[in-house]
């Protein structure tokens, strides 16, 4: 199994009125993970668009578990949980400096076409990067 890590700049902007992440920002982690892992295994979201294509969450979950504050050091691990031909499930954990687990979660991803947004098949469209995914996912 493969896991990417991206290093999280905490920004005090990303604090709520209790001085710790806003539970929401923890979503635009998650896509730092993503993006940073589509990219480590060679692939890239803008070809995808570019090839007509996008890829929308589908389904989010997130559980926390620790809290993060501003000055924090922190870094999210980004997995692929699930890659059916049809949906793909990446996993995730935000760790703290200490890599004590704060957040972990899931986001499910589904493509469609440009112009009619109507699903089609991972495993069809992108057969390289599914096979890639499949050799290393959980």
């Amino acid at each position: 199994m493969f896991i990417s890590k991206r290093e999280i700049q905490v920004l005090y902007a990303d604090t709520d009125m209790m001085g710790v992440i806003y539970h929401a920002n923890y979503l635009k982690y998650f896509e730092l993970g993503r993006g940073g892992m589509v990219e480590d295994v060679g692939y890239s979201y803008i070809e995808m668009e570019n090839a007509g294509y996008y890829a929308p969450v589908y389904d989010v979950t997130a559980t926390y578990k620790k809290p993060l504050r501003y000055g924090d050091k922190a870094f999210v691990k980004t997995w692929i949980e699930l890659n059916d031909g049809i949906k793909t499930i990446y996993g995730y954990q935000v760790v703290n400096g200490q890599d004590e687990l704060c957040v972990e979660g899931t986001t499910t991803h589904i493509i469609v076409k440009k112009e009619t947004f109507k699903p089609t098949s991972f495993k069809k469209a992108f057969p390289e990067w599914f096979l890639k995914y499949e050799e290393i996912k959980k």
